[in-house]
């Protein structure tokens, strides 16, 4: 197993919890190379955990995925270990390593994480990271295979959250803001490959339906490129269109929480 840990949590960073899940994986397995993902995802949102660790970890090292996002915040239900794509992602089964699976392939083998012995002693009640997830990762990182973390599970079995609605009709491609950063930039389910169906090219004018609301968006390379306060679309690099205000926060203004239905198509010039 390679010595490459990534770490996706909702932990924050005002106190010491991921620190303390650091501690723990190096002194199982004190080579081990620990990437922070992030540790800013919204508490318990699992939906912005696993667009997060989907859209991030093609562009990771083949490791083993850390990722904690759990509305719970106790750990209860079942903890999994997933092999997919020659990678091992470990979490709650709750839906957050779901579009990481999915983009590395699908799960090839899952099993329960049950084997106490791979846990630290004793195991706090409300920190399943520190004394179940993170020593499971650093002895998985060490050597041990998946299968020395439990029994098998079938992987029909697995939590899958639903993919986010995406299609093309009428001229239009409709989808759902996937996620919403701290900067207050809007993100998509609409892909640029939608848009060079719809012949929609950098420069064009796009009405974009929000609901009942219908405004007028200029689809460009970046948001910079607009002045401050201005309104823009364009293709992110998860290669996602996005909506965002220079120096602004788009999903304040344009009352878009993650979920909402929007609807887009080009504005065709008269001849």
């Amino acid at each position: 197993m390679t010595s490459v840990i990534t770490l996706l949590t909702d932990y924050g960073l005002e106190d010491g919890f991921v620190a303390a899940c650091h501690g723990v994986i190096v002194g199982i397995a004190p080579e081990a190379r620990i990437i922070d993902v992030g540790h800013l995802v919204p508490a318990g949102d699992v939906r912005r955990g696993a667009a997060i660790l989907a859209q991030t970890t093609p562009y990771l090292p083949a490791g083993v995925h850390l990722a904690v996002v759990d509305p719970t915040a106790c750990g209860a239900g079942r903890a999994v270990a997933v092999e997919a794509g020659g990678r091992v992602f470990i979490g709650p089964d709750n839906g957050v390593l779901s579009w990481a699976l999915q983009a590395a392939g699908g799960a090839e083998a899952a099993y329960e994480i049950a084997n106490k012995d791979l846990f630290l002693k004793p195991v706090s009640p409300t920190f399943h990271g520190r004394d179940v997830f993170a020593p499971v990762a650093a002895h998985l990182c060490a050597g041990s295979s998946p299968a020395d973390v439990g029994p098998p599970v079938p992987t029909d079995s697995l939590v899958m959250l639903p993919a986010p609605m995406s299609r093309l009709r009428d001229g239009a491609a409709e989808g759902e803001v996937l996620c919403v950063d701290r900067h207050g930039n809007v993100q998509l389910s609409i892909t640029a490959s939608d848009m060079t169906s719809l012949g929609i090219r950098t420069g064009d004018m796009l009405a974009v339906w929000l609901g009942r609301r219908q405004i007028t968006v200029q689809f460009r390379e970046t948001f910079t490129v607009v002045p401050p306060g201005d309104l823009v679309a364009f293709t992110d690099s998860a290669g996602l269109v996005a909506m965002a205000i220079n120096c602004g926060d788009a999903a304040e203004r344009l009352g878009l929480p993650p979920g909402a239905h929007v609807r887009l198509s080009p504005i065709r010039q008269q001849a």
